[in-house]
């Protein structure tokens, strides 16, 4: 019983870091996007958009925190049932919808709320299930 508690603690605290990682880098990523501009579909238009990207330092930000989310991500998986930490990890949609309200200053209509709300409510439903139904087998894939 000690060794699942402490499994569902260090995951919870990994599906945590990467809801911040995942909300922060993308936060950075539209607020960089915005500073640059709408970008062309267009060779030049593309190039362009590449230059601009590279020198801008709030996208870099932005990437720094996303590979946090994969680090914390990998760390998850590595003990957690995959089917567990995708659920769990989904409460960042709720908190990004957040954000954009605040932050972003966006919009955000009653229908997509209410799919915030059953998005959280999944979350819940697989918070009540053990993070690892698996052995400690190392598999690997065909």
């Amino acid at each position: 019983m000690q060794h699942e508690h402490r499994i569902r603690l260090k995951t919870l605290v990994m599906v945590l870091l990467m809801v911040v990682c995942a909300n922060v880098g993308d936060l950075m990523l539209k607020r960089g996007m915005l500073q640059i501009g709408g970008v062309h579909v267009t060779l030049n238009g593309l190039w362009q958009a590449l230059l601009a990207t590279i020198s801008n330092g709030t996208i870099w930000l932005g990437i720094f925190f996303l590979v946090g989310f994969t680090l914390s991500y990998m760390t998850a998986v590595s003990w957690a049932d995959y089917s567990y930490v995708m659920p769990a990890g989904a409460f960042g949609y709720a908190v990004q919808t957040l954000l954009a309200v605040l932050i972003l200053h966006e919009a955000v209509n009653a229908k997509r709320w209410v799919g915030v709300v059953l998005i959280c409510v999944g979350v819940l439903l697989v918070g009540q299930t053990k993070p690892s139904t698996t052995t400690n087998v190392k598999t690997v894939m065909p």
